[in-house]
């Protein structure tokens, strides 16, 4: 009797007793012929594949951590200068941007202060710094410091 055949015939042996062993069975013989047609030397010998469940939770989180991963590579990052450092690990950063005017295209300036976590009190006032948004620290801090790109003037006293 061929493997085939003896594969076909532990199928409807475990058809009569389970449906749910029958979907098993079908899965089993399926892997068993690719693996026997791939190997004719010792198919008994072929290597255990692990339960489809298993590695679909595998594959299932791997991919939610890639997502997760993209998702916070996409947080905005924003450039400012450091307005005050008067707070205990908080700076409020001012960020410029230039505005094209919809109707009479001319640009203008508009200027925003962010409030932004600084963990080591390292930022001074005119510091040009980089923040990203974060989740919300207080009432109005929502952003966090990324990276000191260039230190500002130095005080007389300091």
């Amino acid at each position: 009797m061929s493997e085939q055949e003896r594969n076909s015939v532990e199928v409807s042996e475990a058809t009569q007793s389970d449906p749910a062993a029958e979907e098993m069975a079908t899965e089993e013989t399926a892997a068993g012929n690719v693996e026997a047609s791939s190997s004719d030397a010792e198919p008994e010998t072929a290597a255990v594949q692990e339960p489809s469940s298993v590695a679909a939770v595998q594959e299932a989180s791997a991919e939610g951590a890639a997502q997760r991963q993209k998702r916070r590579g996409q947080r905005r990052r924003l450039v400012g200068v450091v307005v005050s450092d008067k707070m205990d690990k908080t700076i409020v950063v001012m960020v410029e941007r230039r505005k094209a005017h919809p109707l009479y295209k001319k640009y203008y300036t508009r200027r925003k202060k962010f409030l932004a976590h600084d963990e080591q009190n390292e930022c001074r006032v005119g510091d040009v710094v980089q923040i990203m948004e974060t989740r919300p620290l207080s009432r109005r801090k929502r952003w966090r410091l990324v990276k000191i790109l260039e230190r500002g003037q130095q005080r007389g006293g300091q």
